[in-house]
């Protein structure tokens, strides 16, 4: 007997046409070579611009695991190389000052610790030994140190406690604090920087190495992350100065080339953090007033690094994103990459700012790492991981808008079918992206690990991902538009994109579905309840089911209350307008559910409310928990089995009840 996935695969060669001789001219993905595509990352410029390490990311099914491991590029012949191999993950590669050490975090010993190899030969060796491993590093400017965050260990009290009564937490009070350590990486000894009632997040070296700025919340809470402030340690004695200390948060310091100032990310007190722009700022760093630099820039700047000739930060521009200079002194920015087609990320800078590393691609090409002068930014390409997709159907990509009812603009990303041919109406998949602060973008491929996208492109379907109201990238009144607002406007976003593809006669307003995960599966189960007639088949993946549930069993209730701007308590009818459950006896789409068991952003009580809900009102549903997972899927045999569940239910009920079956 065929396996659903062998039947799946001869009906997508059937349709396709892919029976020999034409099978090795385009190829159809098969759900374990998605979730096996390598993926860079990570890239890390050595001091003198001449090599960039960075980590390849690989699918190990045998012991069910994502694993990177380290490699090193030589920018001028473009010759790359493996640093690192084994079981276990390598990751964070940084180069010593002088370019003679690779320091690294691998969890190759149990947890995961910092070391460091010779890249020229040799094996690694071990720097660090904590029993809670570590969470982050940097070198000193001298290459003598390295700082590090690391979790406290268990107080005694609480190991006497678990002795006595066994394990048991009590909410909001036995918080464990990660705190400011040094090495001396000479005699692999370690010493403590700070301590108190505080956990710290980023941190970075003053240049002449006296001291270290970080920023710090009052516990590790997600929901205290707005309580983000700034210090300085002294690294010869461990005193601690407050620099910045504001309402909402204020993190990511870095730190001047002459050491005068701090720049860093802020809100500058703004409650309403989690939807408006956040700012670029400096402050002295011997404290006194803070010098705001990006008003005018409408979107959230991420700052990068601070060089002699100005600031440098990214930031997301519609569906691309981009690396920007910034000038302190005059507040002006200009864009450094001159193509605004592409997408870059994780910059790394050369010690004089000459050259940069990242990472590139486009709505053509997959990510790859590459290198260019930062005057001309004239790109070299050092990896080849497209070559990957060789001999794959093909399947393009392009933005597309269209008006919201409300006439607000609206893009997305759509992904063609393979094969696709003007005047034909085709099946149509609404992706939805989480966050609500995400954004989609076009792409080669669509690495999804949860939605199997190329193969329905292979199936002959349109797949749209809309970049609703609250999206990044379109400006902070857009980012605001679903305040008070959520699933509905979101709702009005998505179904409009269908009407305009069906206006278009591309879609077939007859075979649409829909899915998302985290927001994107609250969108997804709202357009179950609220206006569900239109859809064949609908996926909801971690999605929310009603406000209040969520708010008082989410790790980030603030979250609610900013986009509500309320508590249950205090408004019940905008709880109870924004909710899917709301509206669960107008639901008609068959639905699948799927959350992970132990999700603390999203908790499962919302899956099972809405799962209870659509069985009391008669409409097809299926639950599907991931035994051991929070809000994302983590593992690969977890991203094959989500894959295969939303095959078959789309399967079921949009491409083979819709006469499109593939024999």
């Amino acid at each position: 007997m065929r396996s659903p996935l062998q039947i799946v695969a001869i009906g997508l060669a059937a349709a396709l046409g892919l029976t020999a001789p034409h099978a090795q001219q385009a190829r159809v993905p098969t759900v374990d070579q998605l979730l096996e595509l390598k993926r860079a990352g990570s890239p890390a410029m050595s001091a003198d611009g001449r090599f960039v390490a960075y980590t390849i990311r690989e699918t190990d099914w045998e012991d069910d695991a994502y694993e990177t491991q380290i490699w090193v590029a030589d920018a001028k012949t473009g010759e790359t190389r493996q640093l690192t191999r084994g079981d276990k993950s390598s990751s964070s590669p940084a180069w010593s000052p002088d370019g003679r050490w690779l320091a690294f975090a691998s969890d190759r010993g149990g947890k995961q610790q910092i070391y460091r190899l010779d890249p020229t030969g040799g094996e690694a060796e071990a720097l660090t030994s904590g029993d809670d491993g570590v969470a982050g590093f940097a070198w000193s400017p001298d290459g003598a140190s390295i700082a590090f965050a690391m979790i406290d260990p268990k107080a005694d009290a609480l190991k006497d406690r678990d002795k006595k009564y066994g394990e048991f937490d009590i909410v909001d009070q036995d918080h464990r604090m990660t705190h400011l350590h040094v090495l001396d990486v000479a005699t692999k000894k370690t010493r403590r920087l700070t301590e108190g009632p505080f956990t710290v997040g980023q941190f970075s070296w003053s240049p002449d190495g006296t001291a270290i700025a970080f920023d710090h919340r009052i516990n590790s809470d997600p929901a205290s992350g707005g309580t983000a402030d700034i210090s300085i340690v002294s690294v010869a004695g461990g005193a601690v100065r407050p620099l910045v200390k504001q309402d909402a948060p204020d993190g990511n310091p870095k730190w001047s080339p002459d050491g005068s100032r701090i720049a860093f990310q802020t809100s500058m007190a703004n409650p309403w953090h989690y939807f408006t722009n956040g700012l670029i700022a400096t402050i002295p760093a011997a404290g006194g007033a803070i010098d705001v630099l990006t008003k005018d820039f409408d979107e959230d700047p991420q700052l990068v690094a601070w060089s002699p000739s100005g600031m440098f930060f990214s930031a997301s521009q519609k569906t691309w994103s981009h690396l920007f200079r910034l000038d302190p002194a005059t507040k002006k920015y200009s864009r450094v990459n001159p193509t605004v087609e592409t997408m870059l990320s994780g910059f790394s800078f050369s010690k004089d700012f000459g050259t940069v590393a990242y990472v590139v691609s486009d709505a053509k090409t997959y990510p790859e790492i590459a290198v260019a002068p930062v005057a001309t930014m004239s790109e070299k390409t050092l990896t080849n991981l497209g070559a990957q997709l060789d001999g794959w159907a093909p399947g393009a990509s392009e933005i597309v808008s269209w008006k919201s009812t409300d006439g607000t603009v609206i893009e997305g990303a759509l992904h063609k079918p393979v094969g696709f041919q003007p005047g034909r109406r085709y099946p149509l998949l609404v992706v939805i992206h989480g966050g609500p602060t995400a954004v989609s973008r076009p792409a080669r491929i669509v690495a999804s690990s949860t939605y199997p996208i190329p193969i329905w492109q292979a199936k002959g379907a349109f797949v749209l991902e809309p970049n609703y109201r609250g999206s990044a990238g379109y400006s902070e009144k857009f980012r605001s538009l679903n305040v008070r607002n959520l699933g509905v406007g979101d709702a009005w976003d998505v179904i409009s994109g269908i009407d305009s593809l069906v206006a278009q006669g591309l879609a077939d307003n007859d075979k649409v579905g829909a899915m998302g995960w985290s927001q994107g599966g609250y969108i997804s189960a709202f357009l179950t309840t609220h206006d569900s007639a239109r859809f064949k088949a609908i996926s909801v993946g971690a999605g929310i089911s009603d406000w209040m549930t969520y708010y008082v069993n989410t790790d980030i209730h603030p979250f609610t209350r900013q986009y509500l701007k309320a508590t249950p308590w205090d408004d019940p009818d905008i709880y109870a307008k924004t909710s899917p459950i709301t509206y669960i006896k107008g639901a008609k789409a068959p639905t699948l559910i799927q959350h992970g068991e132990l999700d603390r952003r999203v908790p499962i009580p919302n899956a099972y409310e809405l799962y209870q809900g659509l069985q009391d009102v008669g409409v097809p549903v299926k639950l599907i928990v991931y035994k051991g997972f929070g809000h994302g899927l983590t593992k690969p045999k977890a991203n094959r089995a989500a894959m295969e569940h939303n095959l078959e239910w789309f399967d079921k009920y949009l491409f083979l009840e819709s006469g499109t079956r593939n024999e």
